[in-house]
């Protein structure tokens, strides 16, 4: 049977243009096909065509910059957009600018079939502005398709304020995409809010989400102001949602069901204008079946989910990934360095139980503490022997004093210089990576006070403050 409709395909790869035009004409379209971002563009404006299907890369024009100028003159004209640069920033630009899907290459041809059904049986878009703002920014890393899907779905939620629900391992990157999801949404002008259940105490989370009234309890001497009023007109990312207290809990759902919320201690309704965002590496099910979670609260967080993968899932994503850590470090002042064959092939076997969290601190140990600029194996080898420590009788690895896990630490760097290369700075090196997590953690469990950070580690406050400027850590606005 033959489709009436007409797809208009833009390729510089000729090979490319075959497969699909005859692919769809099997399917019974009528196809054109162009190498040219200009012909594809004046097929569009003489009105031909019910469907646009486009690379990114074309010689003439960027096929990204072409989406707009479509959907101005013509907004009932889906355009499907396909690159082989598949990046979690070329996803959410395709989306933004107003494509109707975007497939990364390689891609099945079963799938683009359903997308060419999907996008001209859907009702009529309205209208999208051209947004160029982002640049080449890579909160996300990977090509793997399991991160091609997790950028897909992030891009179609930027352009709505459903509540996500992210699960995964520990140091999958569930903060980072939350943050994502607002930085490329329409809340980005708004204030980016994180709380973790797991790290206040129970007593007080209603109040640090909520605020509360002046006498509320013992110790409010002044009005204080909960996340929700602090992340007004932009999005609360609740972390650890799994370890949130029942009775907590229970005043979330009202919010959720309600869209306002009241101090404690107060009786004034307050707005709740706020996108929610949720995440943790806990199996909420299990919760639900154990009585710890309510059910009725993990359906109203549970709208749109995202499951991130573990590390050991996508391991062809670990050389980009490490290179991407590698110039994080060289950013942030340390030696530049490249992995070797070997090396590479040494963190491909490792089963990263730490995830991404823990290859991106292994790039930072070896750009500090090793001289030659490309890693080989056996430094990786040295590093990774730490992670077959004996683990205790309930399979968790057993803890060691501080003085112990950096003499082993440095066990294996001393190893892997058994050739005599001369090693420089040593001991300044060791000293930053033991101060950067100290002072990240004393500002962590004083929620930013420098004050309480400084008197908590022995130290002046002004050498505090000049160290979190030397070693860039992040300030919680406001606290001091």
């Amino acid at each position: 049977m033959t489709d009436s409709r007409t797809i208009l395909i833009a390729d510089d790869d000729r090979a490319i243009r075959t497969v699909l035009s005859q692919a769809l004409a099997r399917s019974g379209y009528q196809v054109r096909a162009t190498s040219s971002a200009a012909t594809l563009w004046r097929w569009v404006e003489d009105g031909e065509g019910d469907l646009v299907i486009t690379d990114v890369v074309m010689p003439d024009e960027n096929g990204l910059d072409l989406v707009p100028r479509i959907k101005r003159v013509r907004p009932e004209l889906r355009v499907v957009v396909m690159s082989a640069q598949s990046t979690f920033a070329t996803a959410v630009k395709a989306t933004q600018r107003g494509a109707f899907e975007y497939l990364p290459k390689p891609f099945d041809l079963k799938e683009l079939l359903a997308v060419v059904e999907r996008a001209l049986a859907a009702p009529a878009e309205p209208a999208v502005a051209d947004d160029n703002e982002g640049g080449e920014k890579l909160p996300l890393v990977g090509r793997s398709a399991a991160m091609q899907e997790i950028y897909r779905t992030v891009a179609r939620l930027t352009t709505t304020d459903l509540t996500v629900m992210i699960t995964g391992e520990s140091g999958t990157g569930k903060e980072l995409v939350a943050r994502a999801l607002h930085d490329y949404g329409k809340r980005r002008a708004g204030p980016f809010v994180a709380i973790n259940m797991a790290a206040i105490p129970r007593e007080l989370i209603e109040a640090e989400l909520f605020g509360h009234e002046r006498g509320a309890f013992t110790g409010a001497l002044n009005r204080g102001i909960g996340r929700f009023e602090q992340a007004a007109g932009g999005t609360l990312f609740l972390d650890e949602i799994g370890d949130m207290p029942p009775e907590a809990q229970t005043r979330l759902l009202r919010v959720l069901q309600e869209g306002e919320f009241t101090t404690v201690g107060g009786r004034q309704p307050i707005k709740a204008n706020v996108r929610i965002v949720a995440a943790t590496h806990r199996d909420l099910r299990q919760l639900i079946r154990q009585g710890l979670f309510r059910e009725d609260l993990f359906y109203r967080l549970n709208v749109v989910p995202i499951r991130l993968p573990p590390l050991r899932e996508r391991i062809e994503d670990i050389p980009l990934l490490a290179r991407h850590f590698l110039d994080r470090a060289r950013a942030s002042g340390l030696p530049s360095k490249q992995l070797s064959p070997e090396a590479l092939e040494g963190l491909k076997a490792h089963a990263w139980p730490g995830n991404a969290r823990e290859l991106e601190n292994l790039m930072r140990r070896l750009a500090a503490l090793y001289p030659q600029e490309v890693i080989g194996g056996d430094a990786v080898a040295a590093e990774l022997a730490e992670a077959a420590q004996p683990s205790g009788p309930d399979g968790q690895t057993q803890p060691a004093t501080l003085e112990q896990a950096v003499e082993r630490h440095l066990q294996g760097f001393m190893a892997a210089h058994k050739d005599g290369m001369p090693v420089r700075d040593l001991y300044e090196r060791v000293l930053a990576e033991v101060e950067r997590p100290l002072l990240r953690l004393a500002l962590g469990a004083t929620r930013g006070n420098q004050i309480k950070a400084a008197a908590m580690l022995g130290l002046n406050r002004n050498t505090l403050r000049k160290k979190i400027r030397e070693l860039e850590l992040p300030v919680v606005r406001g606290l001091s």
